[in-house]
């Protein structure tokens, strides 16, 4: 799940955006935000995140539970998504958030190693990812795919996985970071799988990608992305 602007945070919650609290919240979100922009992801940030969304609110939005979880996923720290995912485990939810939600516990639950729960998952939420995700974004598909595909990974069914993976994404222009993450998501699959020759192949087409990109959104986005590349080449996405 990627970190939302202000704005778009606010024309999210559109509705919201017109009571007078509003304002404090979006000051809140402003100071979170700008951590985001001059550090990246960060423990810090993720800290600051939940402080001022979570930990201190009667009623935290589901958005926010999920942005949470996708921000400790990608600092590694999949017990702590966990421990907030779990805040929705026996809500009622539906569009956006449930597809949101799903997306990321799938991926929790593979990158943990609970191959058996993910795949029960997956099984139990698959007809609606699938429906749901048939009137969403290209960019939302790779989603789910990724996600879906990491299951099979951490159930150690590699082929059905990069099959998966191969479901028809077109390019997007040159600064293509959904592009990227599939690359990414494909050395971590052969890293997992065990296949040298194949990785090696899968890490020189996430570095050419890498390399397409004709600039940078944030000046700390080339060396997160060089990093993926090399933490997924050892099976560490």
């Amino acid at each position: 799940m990627t970190m939302l602007s202000p704005l778009e945070r606010k024309k999210n919650n559109f509705a919201k955006s017109l009571l007078p609290s509003y304002a404090a919240e979006i000051k809140k979100y402003d100071e979170v935000y700008t951590s985001f922009v001059d550090y990246g992801y960060t423990k810090e940030l993720c800290e600051l995140y939940a402080d001022n969304f979570i930990n201190d609110v009667k009623k935290p939005a589901v958005e926010d539970i999920v942005q949470i979880a996708s921000l400790y996923d990608k600092i590694h720290d999949n017990k702590s998504a966990a421990f907030y995912l779990d805040m929705l485990s026996d809500k009622k939810l539906s569009g956006d958030e449930k597809f949101a939600y799903c997306i990321e516990v799938i991926k929790n639950e593979s990158k943990l190693g609970h191959w058996r729960d993910a795949e029960d998952f997956r099984t139990e939420h698959i007809n609606f990812l699938q429906n749901y995700a048939q009137k969403k974004s290209i960019q939302q598909q790779a989603d789910m795919y990724i996600a879906l595909a990491l299951a099979d990974c951490a159930a150690k069914h590699y082929p059905q996985a990069l099959k998966l993976l191969n479901f028809g994404y077109k390019p997007q222009g040159r600064n293509d970071e959904k592009l990227l993450e599939i690359f990414i998501t494909v050395v971590y699959i052969y890293a997992c799988w065990g296949d040298e020759e194949d990785l090696e192949g899968a890490v020189i087409n996430a570095v050419s990608c890498l390399k397409l990109f004709k600039d940078f959104e944030f000046g700390w986005s080339k060396k997160y992305y060089e990093k993926r590349i090399i933490d997924a080449s050892n099976g560490i996405l």
